[in-house]
């Protein structure tokens, strides 16, 4: 990956529904340039996907944490297995410090943010949690 290509995903990241002409003319490239890149990093999967950003508050009925993950000496994989298969783990990072894993949790009550971090608690592996509440976002 390149510098073009790095701007262009940057450019993306801003706003994904920005057209090949304007992103073209940002990048001082043509469009057929621009229209190959995109190709290339989708079929290199460097590219996922697109998404919609959404207000936190435009959601009222979800509720997210972190819950930061501290894992038993080689348990690694099977831990990560086991939380990327648990459905209200909306991402997971491997980290650095105190804690080895971040995983971003979703749910639509507190009810069920209880359920999904009693089932995360009882993975073999876990060693411990500490998990925290995501109040409000400023950006």
């Amino acid at each position: 990956m390149d510098e073009l290509d790095q701007n262009l995903i940057g450019l993306l990241r801003q706003n994904a529904r920005m057209n090949v002409a304007d992103l073209a003319y940002k990048l001082k490239v043509s469009r057929g340039t621009v229209t190959n890149r995109i190709r290339k990093l989708e079929d290199s999967q460097v590219i996922l996907g697109y998404t919609a950003k959404l207000r936190p508050e435009s959601e009222p009925s979800s509720i997210r944490a972190w819950m930061e993950v501290l894992v038993e000496g080689n348990q690694t994989r099977l831990v990560i297995a086991s939380l990327l298969g648990e459905p209200g783990v909306s991402a997971l990072h491997d980290t650095n410090g105190r804690w080895d894993l971040l995983a971003e949790i979703e749910a639509s009550s507190m009810t069920e943010l209880s359920q999904i971090l009693e089932r995360i608690r009882l993975i073999k592996g876990i060693r411990s949690t500490e998990t925290n509440i995501h109040l409000t976002s400023y950006r």
